[in-house]
């Protein structure tokens, strides 16, 4: 099983398929790589497609954290050296939106491109500070009750019922602390007040992509930040958080697409 040490007493599980130009995929809070399944075995036919399960995760080492943004960020950037991969295509959801945005700021020169899905930034403080502070007094009942809020009618029902097996199976530290990271303190990068300045640092094309769940939130305040031009910004009505599980084949034909029109 392949592993990485990151940290003393700290491993990453990751798995890497295919070969060809690299792709990185980074999941969201309380999930693991089995979330990029239909994606990764997409691209894997002629791409290198690496899925890890980030600090914390699922068959990664259980650890007190830290978890902020750039310190998986890191994990990433060290585990795409382990591999000799220069530079790669980063796909993150969610919450690893939040850490892609940070390898791409923090170790510009491994990343190509960068695709943030229904990325773990940009909320606000009516948004953010009232999940903190029910997970912090009941993470038994906010964990979930989070998850079941960012479904729409239509989502698959195969798709709450793993996530919430999958959660239940998380410690309650990792839930409370890998959230909470990525909007308090100085790392906490994923808070409206310091996402804009930080976002602003990254130089690669960033192809962003909203559900409809969170577009009328975030996605006009990402449209005001600095963007290149071949940055691009969707937004999929009809849509819950999971767009990558909901629309597989869609998703990875805009993916693909948006790839195939960048400079070369």
């Amino acid at each position: 099983m392949p592993r990485l040490s990151v940290e003393q007493d700290t491993e990453i599980y990751y798995s890497d398929h295919g070969s060809g130009s690299a792709v990185l995929m980074l999941h969201g809070w309380g999930c693991d790589g089995s979330d990029w399944i239909w994606l990764a075995s997409d691209f894997a036919t002629d791409h290198r497609v690496v899925l890890v399960d980030q600090r914390g995760h699922r068959r990664s080492t259980p650890t007190a954290g830290p978890y902020g943004a750039r310190v998986l960020a890191d994990d990433a950037a060290r585990l795409l050296r382990h591999l000799s991969i220069d530079r790669a295509v980063v796909v993150g959801h969610s919450m690893g939106g939040l850490v892609a945005s940070a390898l791409a700021v923090e170790h510009p020169e491994l990343v190509t491109a960068l695709v943030p899905v229904d990325r773990g930034y940009g909320y606000p403080d009516e948004v953010v500070l009232p999940l903190i502070t029910w997970l912090r007094r009941d993470p038994v009942a906010a964990a979930p009750g989070i998850f079941a809020a960012i479904y729409i009618d239509s989502s698959p029902p195969w798709q709450r019922l793993w996530h919430e097996r999958r959660l239940n199976a998380m410690s309650v530290e990792l839930i409370v602390e890998a959230f909470c990271a990525g909007f308090e303190g100085p790392d906490g990068v994923g808070h409206r007040s310091l996402s804009a300045a930080y976002l602003a640092r990254r130089q690669c094309p960033v192809l962003s992509v909203h559900s409809s769940k969170s577009a009328a939130i975030v996605a006009d305040w990402e449209r005001s930040l600095p963007h290149h031009g071949a940055d691009r910004i969707v937004v999929w009505d009809d849509c819950g958080h999971f767009v990558h599980q909901e629309r597989p084949d869609e998703f990875a034909g805009l993916v693909r697409g948006w790839l195939a029109g960048l400079p070369a």
